[in-house]
C-alpha cells in the first residue's frame, strides 16, 4: 500500500487490517466519585483511596458518543482491580489514537489530562486514589491526540493534517489550564502524521516524532525539536533532525537526557527496532545505537525505567514486549525480543510505569484490557494477569496512566 495516500484515507477504514500503527466552560467542580466496577479479574469493591505502596492506574475508552476513562487500582503488589468509569465529558474519535502519551498525569498525581480528540479540547481531572473530579475542559486545537506536561507547562500535540502541530498551556496550581496566548507551532512537515510529543527531563526541548515519509523534505524521514523559552514558549520553527530507522513512532528518555525512539519500519513483519541518540542543547539529534531490530512486527509504544537501565516496547503486530538494556556507554541492546507474549489479537499499544518503577503495564486494544507484569532486576517480566472490563474491544482504545 502507498503510504502517502494510506495516510489521507478516513483512520476507522485505515484501521480495519491487523497492522494499526505501522499502517495505519470555566471550570466546572462536580466531583465524580468513580463506581464499582466487575470483569474478569476484577470482581473485589475498591475505595477511592490509596495507602501506602498502592497506587492506581487510568485508561480511556476513546469512544465516540462519550470518552470515558476506566479506573483501576494498583495493589502493593502490582495487581489491578477495575474500579469503575468517569466521563470526559468529551468525544472521542472511535478508533485509537495511533500516538503515545494521550493520558498524562501530574508529577505529584494529583491531575490527570485527557484529550478529546472528536471534540477537539482536553479534560482536567483531579485525582484523589482512584476517585476523579472533573474540572475542566478547554478547546485545544484540531484533533488532539497526545500531551506533554513539565512543571507548569503543558503543551498539546494536533495531529489533523488541517492543524498538524503543537499547542501550549500554562498550568495553574489547582491543575487547571490557561491557553498560552499564539503558541501553536506547525510542524516542519504540512503532514507530518506525528505520533508522539515529549519534553526532555529539563523541560527545555520540546520533540515531536513524524510517521511519515516526505519525499519533497530532508530529511525525508524526521523527529522535530522545539526549544522551549523561559515563559514556555516553542521556537517558532523546530529542528528537523533526521530519523534513523523508518516511521519513527514513539519516544522515551533516561534522566540524563538520552533517547530512545521505537521504530515500526511501516509494520514489515519482523523489521522494527529501537534507537538511541544523544541530544544537544538546540534540540539536535546524534545516533549512539541505530535501529537495533527485535525482530517483531509494527513497534510502536516505549518506555524506559526509573533507574535507566531498561526499555521496553509494545509490538502490535506481534501482541509482544520486547526489553534492551543499556550498556555502560549508554548504547542499547536486545535482551529479549519477546519479553512478553499478549497473544496474536491483544493488539498492544500504550505502555506505563507505576511510579516506584517496579511494575509494567500495557492497555491491550484488542481484548480491552489492562495487563500488569513485575520489572525483575535482571529487567525480565513476570506476568500479573489482565483485567478487563468497560473498555470497547479492538475498537479505539488509548492512553494509559499509572502510578
Amino acid at each position: 500500500m502507498n503510504k502517502r495516500a494510506d495516510e489521507q484515507v478516513p483512520r476507522g477504514r485505515r484501521h480495519a487490517g491487523f497492522a494499526r500503527c505501522g499502517l495505519a466552560v470555566g471550570a466546572l467542580l462536580s466531583t465524580v466519585l468513580i463506581g464499582s466496577g466487575s470483569g474478569a479479574a476484577a470482581e473485589a469493591d475498591a475505595a477511592p483511596q490509596v495507602v501506602a505502596g498502592e497506587g492506581a492506574a487510568f485508561a480511556m475508552t476513546n469512544q465516540t458518543a462519550d470518552n470515558r476513562i476506566v479506573s483501576y487500582r494498583r495493589a502493593a503488589d502490582g495487581t489491578l482491580t477495575r474500579v469503575g468509569s468517569v466521563s470526559t465529558h468529551g468525544l472521542g474519535q472511535g478508533v485509537d489514537l495511533d500516538t503515545q502519551g494521550a493520558l498524562r498525569l501530574s508529577d505529584d498525581h494529583r491531575f490527570l489530562y485527557a484529550p478529546n480528540p472528536g471534540s477537539d479540547d482536553v479534560t482536567v481531572f483531579a485525582v484523589r486514589g482512584t476517585e476523579l473530579t472533573f474540572l475542566q475542559k478547554v478547546p485545544a486545537g484540531d484533533q488532539p491526540n497526545s500531551l506533554a506536561l513539565h512543571d507548569d507547562v503543558l503543551y498539546v500535540l494536533d495531529g489533523s493534517v488541517a492543524g498538524n502541530g503543537v499547542l501550549g498551556f500554562r498550568v495553574a496550581r489547582n491543575g487547571t489550564l490557561t491557553e498560552l496566548e499564539d503558541s501553536f507551532r506547525p510542524l516542519s512537515s504540512p503532514v507530518a502524521v506525528p505520533g508522539d510529543v515529549e519534553f526532555s527531563p529539563d523541560g527545555h526541548l520540546l520533540l515531536v516524532t513524524q510517521k511519515t515519509t516526505a519525499v519533497t523534505l530532508s530529511p525525508s524521514i524526521a523527529i522535530d525539536a522545539f526549544r522551549i523559552r523561559s515563559d514556555g514558549y516553542a521556537s517558532a520553527m523546530p529542528e528537523r533532525n533526521a530519523s534513523h530507522g523508518v516511521r519513527p513512532f514513539s519516544l522515551a528518555f533516561r534522566n540524563n537526557g538520552e533517547l530512545v525512539v521505537a521504530e515500526s519500519f511501516d509494520a514489515s513483519e519482523g523489521r522494527s527496532a529501537l534507537s538511541s541518540y544523544r541530544v544537544s542543547a538546540e534540540g539536535l539529534l546524534s545516533v549512539v545505537s541505530g535501529s537495533v531490530p527485535n525482530r517483531q512486527t509494527d513497534t510502536c509504544w516505549v518506555v524506559v525505567t526509573k533507574d535507566g537501565r531498561y526499555a521496553y516496547t509494545a509490538n502490535f503486530g506481534s501482541g509482544t514486549i520486547s526489553s534492551y538494556r543499556y550498556d555502560d556507554a549508554g548504547r542499547v541492546q536486545l535482551r529479549d525480543g519477546e519479553a512478553a507474549s499478549t497473544g496474536p489479537m491483544s493488539q498492544p499499544v500504550d505502555l506505563a510505569l507505576s511510579a516506584d518503577g517496579h511494575y509494567l503495564y500495557l492497555l491491550l486494544r484488542g481484548t480491552g484490557g489492562v495487563a500488569g507484569f513485575e520489572i525483575g532486576p535482571s529487567g525480565a517480566l513476570r506476568s500479573l494477569g489482565t483485567v478487563t472490563g468497560e473498555l470497547p474491544v479492538a475498537d479505539g482504545a488509548s492512553g494509559l496512566a499509572v502510578y
